[in-house]
């Protein structure tokens, strides 16, 4: 079934989750209204991403708190599905998650980020996701990673070997890493024959620059839709015969050799050797 995708590229509301909630109502307003059937907002869009750790564990949530509900509601008032990036509380620790949510108002999947990113992510989130999941969303079964998640390879081809069409990818990607968003998501798309929904922030928070450079992106690695660094939206189709003419043409995951690949899930690491004297 032929779906529309949108992606709002936005600066957010820093620490101000009631304020991104009544945005996240008029991206969704606009969203739907230009015909887009799910909504994908940025990494951490309820709160902010920048926010230290002991701003982060104020504004954690559980997925039975009123804040949750307001966005199923936000999905229920405007007919429309979400992927929304939030803190979330998980016993006494935090996790950096992004939820899925129909436009009935159920929770199709909620995300745990799996790759934390470094010292900045460290110092907020304690608990870390340690799957990557795969649902059924209007007859497209659709995954789901966080930033950092897609830079690793094995992200994207497990969630395609688990028979995804469609990767959703709420993100907070600053300068200078812009190479991310300009060419190895497109070679995720591409490598796993999935269309794939990169959702960045832009502006700036705190100390940190975001590049913007949102996108939409076809199972063979072309650009459906792009952003460039400011505010707006983006829209795009999903065709699922174009998808499927694309893997009949490269049956590149039927083509795998999987014997020969048992050493990378126990390589250890090697370090780089040092210049010679």
């Amino acid at each position: 079934m032929s779906q529309r995708i949108a992606i709002a590229q936005t600066q957010g509301c820093f620490a101000a989750p009631l304020a991104a909630l009544d945005q996240l109502d008029d991206e969704a307003r606009r969203a739907r209204t230009n015909g887009a059937d799910l909504l994908v907002l940025p990494e951490m869009f309820l709160t902010g991403y920048n926010l230290g750790a002991e701003r982060c564990a104020d504004l954690a949530i559980t997925l039975h708190d009123p804040l949750f509900d307001q966005l199923r509601s936000v999905a229920i008032r405007h007919n429309i599905a979400l992927c929304v990036g939030y803190p979330e509380r998980v016993d006494d620790r935090i996790a950096n998650s992004a939820a899925l949510i129909d436009a009935s108002g159920q929770l199709l999947l909620n995300h745990r980020k799996v790759h934390l990113f470094g010292a900045l992510d460290r110092a907020m989130f304690s608990c870390s996701g340690d799957r990557f999941d795969v649902v059924v969303w209007q007859g497209w079964r659709v995954g789901l990673a966080i930033c950092y998640d897609i830079e690793f390879p094995e992200s994207a081809r497990l969630m395609g070997l688990a028979g995804a069409d469609l990767l959703l990818v709420p993100t907070a990607l600053m300068t200078p890493y812009d190479v991310v968003a300009n060419h190895v998501v497109r070679a995720r798309a591409y490598e796993n024959q999935v269309y794939l929904a990169y959702a960045n922030r832009c502006g700036s928070e705190q100390t940190l620059d975001y590049v913007g450079l949102s996108s939409i992106i076809a199972p063979d690695g072309s650009v459906l839709a792009q952003a460039n660094a400011d505010f707006g939206q983006i829209i795009a189709p999903l065709d699922p015969v174009r998808q499927a003419e694309i893997r009949a043409r490269d049956p590149m995951l039927a083509d795998r050799r999987p014997t020969l690949y048992h050493p990378l899930a126990q390589a250890p690491l090697v370090q780089a050797r040092s210049n010679p004297r």
